[in-house]
């Protein structure tokens, strides 16, 4: 049976993998991902996530995209991903390496 933390760890790396399609840096780094939870005994994994504005164009499928990410990890139960706009997205959850990326400093 594998770690729930190396589970953990592998979701955030698919998260890495997933883009907003304006903006050059991936969701994890820009701080759409709010929560990760994995629960055994099943490694079932919830996903708290927002977009950067409610009327983002991607909000009905990037939380697809990351669903489906996620199901790739070997050892996965059910992936429930649940959008959310509170607190609402601000700069401020980017990674330093997303704000030197975009020059948002």
């Amino acid at each position: 049976m594998r770690d729930r933390a190396e589970i953990k760890e592998e979701c955030v790396e698919q998260c890495k993998q997933v883009f907003d399609p304006e903006i050059p840096v991936n969701i994890w780094d820009l701080g759409l991902i709010y929560e990760i939870e994995v629960y055994p005994p099943m490694n079932n994994v919830f996903v708290k996530m927002t977009v950067t504005a409610p009327n983002c164009p991607v909000a009905d499928t990037m939380p697809l995209e990351v669903k489906a990410a996620i199901e790739t990890i070997d050892g996965v139960g059910d992936v429930n991903v649940e959008l959310t706009f509170d607190p609402p997205w601000d700069k401020e959850f980017m990674s330093e390496e997303a704000k030197l990326e975009l020059d948002m400093f």
